[in-house]
């Protein structure tokens, strides 16, 4: 499964960058015939998705080369990486673009044909947007960051295109040379805003940052679901390596469990997970035995070993699961580090 999300988002990701081309060079015919700014701002943005997507392009056939004795954990780092060139890349451009539109405000210039230019470049933002919403479903479908920085770039370009076109017509009505810049500059502060975020994701994957997001969804997975068997799920960490998630956690579950018993809960506790998050997905676990002082936490019923009655049942939290430490009852002492 893991194999054919890599294929299809590598086939994605060369139709972006062929695309990408050639609205590329619709935006600079528009900027030839129209000798607006605010186009030129457009198109040098597309240049930096062009080089974007050939970018991500190499990244992704990177990531999904198999798993190999110098790299145990795959390639997928290889997205977090592109990533961070990519919204670097933007983040010039925007610079870029934002000295351009403020030379433009200061230094105006005619501008001719804006009425072609408004349908060239409105071909482009259909394009643009309609291919960056299919990048982002299958982007976080297949747990690819490059893949969703692509589909996000492309939707980017689209609403600068938008702030483009709505300049131009307030421009073919109003024949105020200045809307041309400000349009521009209001695009550029935007584009070094999106150029953040895109730096900010990519960072926190290269850092293992905990995406608390998904853990918290984890979690709520696993406790609607949990078995009588499972006393507690402590020491939770997830680690994405591309499409790829990793996933580390201590169960706890009675210590009279043959290996075999325990084996079965790890496969049930598998099975829950991938449910939930697909198959690309690693699960590490660690098994603990139960301690005496958990069984007023313990809801199993039947147990010849249990010491003291069943008294509450604790809801697994993003708090709580994330420590590492056995759960215990809230009267008792704290629990006991594995």
């Amino acid at each position: 499964m893991q194999a054919v999300e890599s294929k299809q988002n590598l086939q994605i990701q060369k139709w972006v960058a062929s695309v990408s081309v050639i609205l590329l060079i619709i935006k600079f015919i528009a900027f030839y015939f129209t000798s607006s700014v605010s186009i030129l701002t457009d198109a040098l943005e597309s240049i930096v998705n062009v080089v974007a997507g050939f970018i991500g392009l190499y990244s992704l056939y990177i990531s999904s080369l198999p798993r190999d004795i110098n790299h145990p954990y795959g390639h997928g780092k290889a997205e977090f990486l592109s990533a961070a060139i990519e919204g670097t890349l933007i983040g010039i451009a925007g610079i870029v673009i934002l000295y351009k539109a403020i030379y433009k405000l200061v230094y105006p210039g005619p501008i001719e044909k804006v009425d072609l230019g408004i349908i060239l470049i409105s071909i482009t933002a259909v394009i643009n947007y309609g291919l960056g919403a299919y990048c982002i479903i299958r982007g976080k479908k297949n747990h690819s960051l490059a893949l969703e920085t692509s589909g996000k770039h492309l939707q980017t370009d689209t609403y600068s295109t938008l702030g483009v076109i709505v300049g131009l017509i307030l421009l073919y009505f109003t024949h105020f040379q200045w809307i041309d810049a400000v349009v521009a500059i209001i695009l550029a502060c935007f584009i070094i805003y999106i150029s953040y975020t895109i730096i900010r994701k990519s960072v926190a994957g290269i850092m293992d940052e905990a995406d608390t997001q998904l853990l918290q969804s984890m979690i709520e997975k696993v406790n609607a679901n949990r078995r009588e068997n499972w006393i507690d799920i402590h020491n939770l960490r997830v680690i994405k390596y591309g499409s790829v998630l990793h996933v580390d956690c201590h169960l706890t579950v009675p210590w009279y469990l043959t290996v075999n018993e325990a084996h079965d809960e790890i496969e049930n506790l598998t099975r829950l997970i991938k449910d939930k998050f697909g198959e690309s997905l690693e699960l590490f676990v660690h098994i603990d035995g139960c301690a005496y002082f958990q069984c007023p936490i313990c809801t199993k019923t039947n147990c010849q070993y249990r010491k003291s009655p069943s008294e509450t049942r604790i809801e697994w939290t993003l708090e709580n699961v994330i420590q590492n430490e056995k759960h215990n009852s809230p009267k008792g002492q704290n629990g006991q580090s594995n």
